[in-house]
């Protein structure tokens, strides 16, 4: 099929990201501001090179993590600033509090004090207690930035109370681990920055892998934390999960086609298409094919062209994914902000297509153009939502 839709008002080029600003609402700012996540490496102890592996880690039922002992290395975070990271990931433990809650938590403090145990200029007491660097914001200190209504102090001057209380607040938030990531740690800490979390989402989970053995890559299916099956409604910590439950049939620029920009999965004509995470839909449309026809309530073919009803959805740091073929016009409109896991289509062979699946796609640096594109399975993989895994939970 043709995995770039072909309409005139398609854009080919690199979306510039002020026409991107202009599109997003205060209610959910998705675009990673300067010195995003691919500033940010992670390094095996001990060593020279720097490279990106805290994804790569293989995600283990048994996610211990210690707060004693040598760190992780990286590049924007040191010893003490990660070490503070697993105390909040370990009291999140403690608290039986699922991985998507650390996950939210470290998000939190990374805008917040970026992981330091901030005392406050104007807060004489918390310059006298240990602390990492001195802020000034109102009377706010801690690793959260608490201000005097949380507790003392020398209460939110230790790392271990300040994480108790923002996850105990959290639990109290309906449906918290449904919402994005922004919103679940706005209705917290009600800052005046509300949308200022999401940027970090990515580089938390990263953060959460090294430290907590590939904890978010979990999902939680029947109170337990699961690896690599995050499907449908279930969401992995990381904030993704598959949009449908199957196996991946032609893959990313194979051999035999190399200018397929995304993967198909075989599905019933009608299975509920997912959000692969949360996000902002960008394009909900008919895409016409090599003639300019927008038929689209008709099944395609082979040769004819175009994504037939389509949905193009922007997510946090800045990736995009797209989902093609669907059976009637798509659940979603440009605009509307979508959950993880929101249904936003059913599955339908339209447009280049020679039978019931869904073309998935996906896209870096807001761009969705095919130069952007990238392999969904290890995109998907990274992220303990994998494609090819998805069918095991399907068939239980």
């Amino acid at each position: 099929m043709n995995t770039e839709p072909s309409g005139g008002e398609q854009p080919r080029r690199r979306l510039r990201v002020g026409a991107l600003l202009t599109a997003l609402t205060a209610t959910l700012t998705l675009l990673c501001c300067g010195g995003g996540s691919a500033a940010f490496f992670l390094t095996n102890l001990g060593g020279d090179q720097e490279t990106l592996v805290s994804n790569e880690i293989a995600c283990q039922q048994d996610h211990k993590v210690k707060v004693t002992g040598d760190m992780p290395r990286m590049s924007r975070y040191g010893d003490s600033q990660l070490r503070n990271a697993a105390i909040i990931i370990r009291v999140g433990q403690e608290m039986k509090v699922p991985p998507r809650g650390w996950v939210i938590a470290v998000a939190t403090a990374m805008q917040e004090s970026a992981l330091r145990n901030l005392a406050n200029s104007t807060v004489v007491r918390s310059r006298q207690l240990p602390h990492e660097g001195v802020g000034r914001d109102h009377d706010s200190v801690g690793l959260f930035q608490q201000r005097a209504g949380w507790g003392s102090v020398a209460q939110r001057m230790t790392p271990e109370y300040a994480a108790r209380k923002f996850y105990e607040k959290l639990l109290k938030v309906n449906n918290w681990q449904q919402l994005p990531l922004t919103l679940a740690a706005q209705k917290v800490q009600i800052s005046a920055y509300p949308d200022a979390y999401a940027k970090h989402e990515e580089v938390a989970s990263q953060i959460i892998n090294v430290l907590a053995g590939g904890a978010a890559k979990t999902v939680q299916i029947a109170n337990r934390a699961v690896c690599d099956q995050a499907s449908g409604d279930n969401i992995a910590a990381s904030g993704w999960t598959a949009p449908i439950p199957g196996r991946v049939g032609s893959g990313f620029r194979t051999a035999s086609r190399p200018r397929h920009n995304g993967v198909d999965i075989a599905a019933r004509k009608g299975t509920p298409i997912h959000a692969a995470a949360a996000g902002r839909v960008l394009v909900a449309r008919c895409d016409p094919d090599h003639n300019g026809r927008r038929d689209c309530d008709v099944d395609g073919s082979p040769g004819k062209g175009g994504c037939g009803w389509f949905v193009d959805i922007l997510h946090a740091g800045r990736y995009v994914t797209r989902y093609c073929h669907m059976v009637e016009k798509p659940l979603v409109v440009p605009g509307q902000v979508v959950r993880a896991g929101e249904v936003i289509g059913r599955v339908g062979s339209s447009g280049n297509s020679s039978g019931p699946h869904l073309h998935f796609e996906v896209h870096r640096d807001g761009d969705r153009s095919s130069l952007s594109a990238i392999d969904p399975v290890h995109f998907m993989r990274q992220r303990g939502a994998a494609l090819t895994a998805s069918a095991k939970v399907a068939q239980r």
